[in-house]
């Protein structure tokens, strides 16, 4: 009991110097623009939970009703409500969160089971890889979901520790069923899946005690999230069964769209998951592929057979932790490689665990084959500073960039620099600090800290990234702009406006759905005899080839190229 608490004092100041790593990290850009449609029509089912009041199934974009589980986006209205209105930083605040608390907790159970400087090197990793980061500072569900998941994986390998799998811990279907409520069955069906082959690999149990016991957690689980499927299809009815059923099974067991009536999106073949992980994890991606080349390579002598039986051997004489590690991250991969639809965020919860595998391997390339973290120290540190020159000779009007750049997300990125913000002043100092330091690392070859202020440079990078060229570019492709432009021109913010709502056959704009205060019409189900039509430059020709013998469509308003659509927006006026 001695050592636990003794274990928990010493870790309280490292927990606490992560959570304020992760939230500088994420917190200060969390209110940039929407750029991208996915964000904006989640934040809008928020805006009609707090207009309409409906917490259960409300109705968004043309009388779409949100069709996924509403947590995350009762989390969004919640944070919303000192405020009384959606924005982007309340929306994308509870995925911001649930990194931050996921970074503390991983922190503190890997600190306690493995050398802290693996599990500390670990949750950095997490902080400045791609994915990771990305998903904390979007408006979506899956960084919440990430968290639940994972936070539930930690408490059953915790479970099984201590008590053997006796009892019903409260705190393990609490956290699976908030999963559930986060993106629906798959949130108690991974956890559960990836512990029952765990159980199977330890040899401890018997199947049918595994079993029993899993079953038994996992039905506490659903209890919660049932009421709200209840609840909800009284509200959607058959139209609701059908969207939930495409959305959690469908993608699963590759149904036809025409099956479903339902499209499906994002389908993608096997390798698609390992290509989006390798991504993920840039920049340490490219240390990995470094390390490579510094191992000897040589033809197996032994038979496959030998191999495999080796492997197992090598599996079992590993530490606990790193066993539950290595099988939750083949299972999470195995399991998402399964279904139709993939998509990048679908492999987060496996990131802390493929983390920690990374860190180990990290401090032994760093302890054994010192060139490697030299190589790519230097090569990093040599891109920084190319960045960091250019960024800087724009920044003074050194340079003077002409009219030959036509590329407007570039123009906004310079439009930035040059602003010469004292935020931006103060991110150039931290970045060259940042480059500074790796190269002081490298002139004292002090292996160890080379990686260190390689990380402490990849924060930089990220921040950098996010305070400058993606403020930059969110400026250049946000809808915003045109929805205050056109709701002040037309004085739309006391009119009806009108879009279509058929993703077969229309892009929508959630965007501008978002920018307009969630209130747009479906012009296809209510036929209106006259109005304000919205719509994109790339759907302009069908809807006026549909609709040109009934209706008179006059022009009224173009914005630029949105992001979310790919394309310029089209304010209309209409009548029979």
């Amino acid at each position: 009991m001695r050592t636990s608490a003794l274990q928990y004092l010493y870790l309280q100041k490292p927990i606490s110097s992560i959570v304020i790593i992760c939230a500088i990290a994420l917190l200060p850009f969390l209110h940039s623009d929407f750029y991208t449609k996915g964000e904006p029509r989640e934040a809008s089912v928020a805006v009609s939970m707090l207009e309409s009041g409906n917490w259960i199934l409300p109705k968004v974009y043309a009388e779409e009703f949100a069709y996924k589980p509403p947590l995350a986006h009762w989390m969004m209205a919640a944070a919303s409500l000192p405020q009384g209105h959606v924005s982007e930083f309340t929306s994308r605040l509870p995925s911001a969160l649930a990194q931050i608390v996921l970074i503390g907790f991983l922190l503190a159970f890997f600190g306690k089971r493995i050398r802290f400087q693996e599990a500390f090197i670990a949750t950095l990793l997490l902080i400045t890889g791609f994915e990771i980061h990305r998903a904390g500072m979007t408006a979506r569900v899956d960084m919440v979901l990430t968290a639940f998941v994972v936070l539930g994986l930690i408490q059953l390998y915790r479970w099984e520790s201590k008590l053997e799998l006796k009892g019903l811990p409260v705190i393990i279907p609490l956290l699976l069923s908030l999963a559930v409520l986060t993106k629906g069955p798959v949130g108690v069906i991974l956890p559960l899946f990836v512990f029952f082959v765990y159980l199977l690999l330890l040899r401890k149990y018997s199947f049918w005690k595994i079993v029993k016991s899993l079953f038994y957690i996992g039905i506490a689980s659903l209890f919660i999230p049932m009421l709200w499927y209840v609840a909800a299809y009284r509200q959607g009815g058959e139209e609701f069964l059908n969207v939930a059923l495409a959305e959690n099974f469908g993608r699963f067991f590759h149904l036809s769209e025409s099956n479903i009536n339902y499209d499906l999106g994002h389908e993608e073949g096997v390798f698609y998951n390992f290509l989006t992980l390798l991504a993920g994890f840039i920049p340490w991606t490219l240390l990995f592929v470094f390390s490579l080349f510094g191992i000897h390579w040589h033809k197996p002598e032994k038979s496959v057979k030998q191999i495999l039986k080796d492997a197992w051997t090598w599996f079992n004489s590993m530490d606990k932790v790193k066993r539950f590690s290595i099988v939750a991250s083949v299972c999470i991969l195995f399991f998402y490689s399964i279904p139709s639809s993939k998509r990048s965020v679908y492999l987060m919860p496996a990131y802390p665990f493929i983390s920690l595998l990374l860190a180990q391997y990290f401090i032994y390339i760093t302890e054994n084959r010192a060139k490697v973290t030299r190589i790519f120290g230097i090569v990093l540190s040599s891109i920084a500073s190319v960045v960091f020159l250019a960024s800087f000779l724009v920044m003074t009007g050194l340079v003077k960039i002409g009219s030959w750049i036509t590329d407007d997300s570039i123009q906004s990125v310079i439009n930035t620099l040059t602003a010469n913000s004292l935020s931006t002043k103060l991110l150039m100092i931290f970045f060259v600090i940042a480059i500074a330091t790796v190269i002081y690392q490298l002139s004292k070859r002090i292996n160890i800290k080379i990686l260190y202020a390689t990380i402490l440079l990849t924060f930089c990078i990220n921040l950098y990234i996010d305070g400058i060229v993606m403020k930059g570019i969110r400026q250049d492709r946000s809808a915003k702009p045109f929805a205050e432009q056109i709701t002040k021109e037309y004085h739309l913010d006391s009119e009806t406006v009108y879009v279509t709502n058929n993703l077969r056959e229309y892009q929508n704009l959630y965007a501008l759905n978002f920018y307009m205060g969630n209130r747009f019409r479906n012009f296809e189900t209510e036929r209106p005899q006259s109005g304000f039509f919205l719509t994109s430059e790339r759907n302009l020709p069908a809807i006026r080839e549909r609709y040109g013998k009934e209706y008179k469509f006059e022009q009224l308003a173009e914005s630029s190229r949105h992001g979310d659509i790919r394309s310029k927006a089209i304010l209309l006026r209409f009548s029979r």
